[in-house]
């Protein structure tokens, strides 16, 4: 066999799954699509994950593109989220991955045990 040829590489495919598997992530992008804006949606939405690591994973997705920040000026100032075009264009290509992980994983177990 061969060696990996750098040429042949797709960088773009590798980027893309580091994003998009990045622990919470998946579960933050599929929290928006299915209506989750203010942080408290998201936090009820993904068990689990702790304030901290949610505000800085939604820092990340806004600075991916992938949802938008709005400041909305009340009293007190609400800070909403909202999927992006691209946003929602990852959660169309994650739906394969969850409808096999659906089929060979099941709810409830991991892939590693």
């Amino acid at each position: 066999m061969s060696a990996v040829d750098p040429e042949r590489h797709c960088p773009a495919f590798q980027i893309t799954v580091e994003l998009a598997g990045r622990r919470w992530n998946g579960a933050i992008l599929l929290a928006a699509e299915r209506g989750a804006t203010r942080y408290s949606e998201f936090l009820a939405a993904v068990p689990g994950i702790s304030e901290r690591l949610l505000a800085q994973r939604l820092r990340e997705l806004d600075a991916e593109g992938l949802v938008e920040r709005v400041v909305v000026p009340s009293t007190p100032v609400q800070i909403t989220y909202t999927l992006t075009g691209k946003g929602a264009e990852l959660v169309d290509a994650l739906r394969p991955l969850i409808a096999w992980g659906e089929r060979w994983i099941g709810e409830g177990t991991r892939a590693d045990g």
